[in-house]
């Protein structure tokens, strides 16, 4: 299985070293925050390359699933913002992570590119699609409605 304490370490570097915990105050998809969105994408990024017989640079995968929505604005300021979010939010993720972390090459990889194919650029790491998979498949959990929650579907993985 998968190393929690990894990710729970760099959960509070984050938190230490720049504006991380402030994606708490910023909703995302119905009522979870950017915050929550971002450690169950690493959680979920986890699990997936775990399953994969494959090798990853793990520190990378984890940090890079964190801070892939790091845009730091509430998308519903105005309607221009919320329009183009899909779009234009991958780029400014990755400006304030290398502003406020000094991300590597596949960090900011996975960052720009985790919204696939809506931005054309596909992924070039195995980091990056895997984070890319697993940010679509946690959106479309915290998209369903109530009553399929209830049916454990969140624990398929």
């Amino acid at each position: 299985m998968f190393d929690i304490q990894k990710l729970q370490t760099a959960i509070q570097s984050l938190n230490r070293e720049g504006r991380f915990a402030s994606e708490k105050t910023f909703l995302h998809h119905r009522k979870i925050t950017v915050y929550d969105h971002s450690v169950h994408v690493a959680e979920v990024s986890l699990k997936i390359a775990y399953f994969l017989p494959v090798t990853v640079d793990e520190d990378s995968l984890i940090r890079g699933a964190l801070l892939h929505d790091y845009f730091l604005y509430h998308r519903n300021e105005s309607v221009k913002t919320y329009v183009l979010h899909g779009y234009r939010h991958p780029m400014m993720a990755a400006e304030n992570a290398k502003k406020d972390y000094g991300i590597n090459d596949i960090e900011e990889n996975i960052i720009r590119r985790h919204m696939f194919p809506l931005t054309p650029i596909p992924p070039k790491y195995r980091e990056a699609w895997i984070v890319c998979i697993a940010d679509k498949y946690c959106a479309a959990l915290e998209y369903l409605p109530a009553r399929l929650m209830k049916n454990n579907l969140t624990d398929a993985l």
